[in-house]
């Protein structure tokens, strides 16, 4: 090895040092492909309380009584709202494992700088998205609901991405347009939320999963 050689290598190390300091690198594809089933399901779980002949209420009569001061239990007493929670836990739980596995293989720490520093950026946008989301529903407007966590998620995930890998911003980008796009097909929120949830979280997983994940395992081989 001549000294050329030996110097770009360690440039290379040196740069590699300084994106693990300075960025989040441990998102795993399989963890996005996970959530985005997990999404698929959850939507055809609900898809017979949203358009179909299912009530999505659990007790009409305590539905009923509450029509005059509504709070929080009637969104609890709703099986779409269930229906979400339970898609939400199995989705966070399937990204928060193939993450951890992926920061154990690189030995980097889960919960790093860059890590809470990605999650900071994610959580504001979508915590004020999910307030809005909740006067929005006390009053009644249960048609934004798709676009509304969309938009709120894509705005979250591009405020991160500085702090991450950079194709997180591409995946911003689409549930930003898919869910301004809903906001012209009010009706079809389901079906734009398993797009933006779902499918595109199964496309960004795959292509990071090529182009990240399968080098790591191969190395590792």
């Amino acid at each position: 090895m001549n000294e050329q050689e030996k110097s770009l290598q360690d440039l290379s190390a040196i740069r590699s040092m300084m994106e693990r300091s300075s960025r989040f690198i441990s998102l795993s594809g399989l963890s996005g492909i996970c959530a985005g089933v997990c999404a698929l399901i959850g939507s055809i779980v609900a898809y017979p309380y949203v358009y179909g002949a299912r009530d999505h209420i659990i007790d009409y009569d305590l539905f009923l009584r509450q029509l005059d001061k509504p709070n929080l239990s009637i969104f609890l007493n709703s099986y779409l709202f269930w229906i979400a929670l339970a898609t939400f836990i199995a989705a966070f739980i399937s990204a928060f494992l193939f993450t951890w596995l992926k920061s154990k293989r690189q030995q980097i720490p889960l919960w790093g700088n860059a890590a809470k520093r990605v999650m900071i950026n994610v959580m504001i946008p979508v915590l004020v998205g999910g307030i809005f989301l909740y006067r929005m529903l006390y009053f009644g407007t249960f048609g934004l609901v798709a676009p509304v966590c969309l938009i709120f998620y894509g705005l979250g995930l591009i405020n991160a991405s500085k702090y991450t890998l950079s194709e997180i911003r591409y995946l911003g980008y689409a549930q930003l347009v898919l869910g301004v796009i809903n906001l012209g097909f009010i009706g079809m929120g389901l079906f734009f939320w398993a797009a933006g949830f779902g499918l595109m979280h199964i496309i960004y997983g795959a292509y990071m999963w090529w182009k990240y994940d399968r080098n790591l395992q191969t190395e590792e081989a």
